[in-house]
């Protein structure tokens, strides 16, 4: 890469060595993440939008942007970032970023200053690098042909390898973000060389993409467009939603006859219908797509390598997304409620009722119920205005900690035999309070039934797993946390049954082959286990 392109930046046994060799591996990619005091976090979710027809456009871009990523809230609470560009000047964007919940940072002077018809925003939570302001998004950088933004959902498995070539160009990172890793390497000059001294950023993406074929979905902003990629393997989702006229009605499929007002590209379709847009579909596995006030075309699809299918995070569907998102075809609740009906079937019980862990629970909970014909009831109520405590002076407080999340509802409680469904156990630190507390206002019996298999790997695609010595079923079997706990019995949905019931109502309008990643359940990764000192093969 020639200096001029440089960018510069705006602000035992087998199975047990196996799992041993993969924990050493991604002990330094772990290394400045947050703390997780009890359950699994995401790192974030991206957004983008662009006005159609002649700008300056009629839309609010900022405050779609902005209601778009409120709407993405749940994947990332630590910082967020919206850019804007008015399509005329290439080099200056519109900034504003900084650290914690979305509506703290973007005010009415906020969104004022963010000018523009076209625009990516971003939340985070961290994953490969600190929680600090130098790692918040959307990136920015200058480079010799304009200015570029860059937001990005996901981790790169191969960063270290890519890092090392990027370094080899000359270029200074001034942060450990992968993100920041990205932004650099569309910077690299593509095999084929470019033609007049202008930039190809297709052909950079694409470079990029056969460079590092996971874990990503990316947003990526020049003066005038917006490229919305997805990775070769489909790990991240990504989809599309068409902004219609006021008093259009947003249901049903997409008609291409409808003109659009503008265009959205998001990690869940969740927050679509509040700013007015409807759902077209998801970006394919490896699509580069080119947004532009003409309207959307694909670019290119970089495959994967022969032989490998689609690796769709199937816990997206356990635990990350919002209930209302669309993925391949079919709403998340209704497959969170599928998983429960095939755990009655894996795992019944006799009880009276069955409830949940709220919030994520609740559709297995009633699918579980359905499937059984034992009737739903509500048994804890959440405190919503708790927030997060990652230090207790005290075992006991430690365990009080979750009396303050949770009350019991004495009225459905007392005399019942409870089951009681959560969406997953990581630690096991809170499951046990919970069935001390339903004990406490009269319940029988308590049978703790787990919408997903037990998870015992780590993931190096994006997801802040705990360690494996954290993982409470690497040191615990069904029966034995069920003891610790003090549950009358505790059981998990199979990895056989998740995933049946994953693929049940799939819909996907993609011609690629179905494919689920599974690695943090069965240590069976997409790309193979990361070599931190030689370049992956793929």
């Amino acid at each position: 890469m020639s200096n001029n392109n440089v960018c510069k930046f705006e602000h035992k046994n087998e199975e047990e060595d196996l799992a041993c060799s993969m924990e050493l591996v991604g002990i330094d990619k772990r290394r400045g993440r947050g703390q997780v005091s009890s359950g699994l976090t995401h790192e974030c979710g991206v957004f983008g939008a662009i006005g159609c027809g002649e700008w300056p456009t009629n839309l609010e871009i900022a405050q779609i942007i902005c209601w778009g990523l409120v709407a993405l809230q749940h994947r990332g609470q630590e910082s967020a970032g919206i850019v804007t560009s008015e399509g005329k000047c290439s080099k200056y964007f519109n900034t504003v970023k900084g650290m914690g919940m979305i509506s703290n940072i973007f005010n009415d002077e906020a969104i004022r200053r963010l000018k523009g018809s076209i625009g990516i925003g971003h939340t985070r939570y961290s994953t490969s690098a600190a929680s600090e302001e130098v790692n918040c998004q959307p990136f920015v950088v200058h480079t010799a042909h304009g200015v570029l933004g860059v937001a990005h959902n996901g981790e790169l498995v191969n960063c270290d390898s890519l890092r090392k070539q990027v370094l080899q160009h000359g270029v200074g990172l001034s942060t450990h973000s992968d993100s920041e890793l990205i932004t650099q390497a569309l910077c690299l000059n593509p095999p084929n060389g470019e033609a007049n001294g202008e930039p190809d950023w297709p052909a950079r993406i694409k470079h990029f993409m056969q460079l590092a074929p996971l874990s990503y979905s990316l947003v990526i902003m020049m003066r005038n467009k917006i490229y919305a990629v997805r990775d070769p393997y489909g790990n991240r989702p990504l989809c599309l939603g068409k902004i219609l006229p006021f008093n259009e009605p947003l249901s049903g499929d997409c008609d291409d006859s409808r003109e659009a007002e503008g265009w959205v590209v998001s990690s869940e379709s969740c927050g679509f219908l509040s700013i007015g847009a409807q759902y077209v579909r998801e970006v394919f596995p490896g699509e580069i797509i080119e947004m532009t006030r003409h309207g959307i075309r694909t670019i290119d699809i970089v495959s994967r390598p022969e032989n490998k299918l689609q690796a769709f995070c199937i816990f997206e569907y356990v635990y990350f997304a919002r209930a209302d998102s669309i993925f391949e075809g079919q709403m998340v609740y209704a497959v969170r409620m599928q998983c429960g009906r095939q755990l009655a079937i894996e795992q019944p019980v006799e009880a009276d009722i069955v409830s949940a862990v709220p919030e994520s629970g609740n559709a297995a909970a009633h699918g579980f119920s359905r499937q059984s014909g034992i009737s739903f009831a509500e048994v804890l109520c959440k405190n919503r205005y708790v927030g997060r405590s990652f230090i207790q002076p005290s075992n006991r407080l430690r365990q009080l900690s979750v009396a303050k999340k949770f009350g019991a509802l004495s009225g459905n409680v007392k005399g019942k035999r409870v089951i009681l469904i959560d969406d997953s156990i990581v630690r096991g630190n809170t499951i046990g309070p919970i069935i001390k507390l339903l004990r406490n206002a009269g319940a029988t019996e308590v049978h703790v039934r787990v919408a997903s298999p037990p998870l015992l790997y780590p993931c190096y695609m994006g997801i802040n797993i705990p360690t494996r010595e954290e993982l409470i079923a690497n040191r615990m079997q069904a029966k034995a946390l069920a003891r610790h706990v003090e549950a009358n019995s505790l059981e998990y949905l199979s990895i056989e049954g998740l995933i049946k019931a994953v693929r049940s109502d799939i819909k996907s309008k993609s011609t690629h082959r179905v494919g689920h990643c599974t690695a943090c359940l069965s240590g069976i990764y997409p790309g193979g286990i990361p070599n931190k000192d030689s370049d992956l093969e793929w």
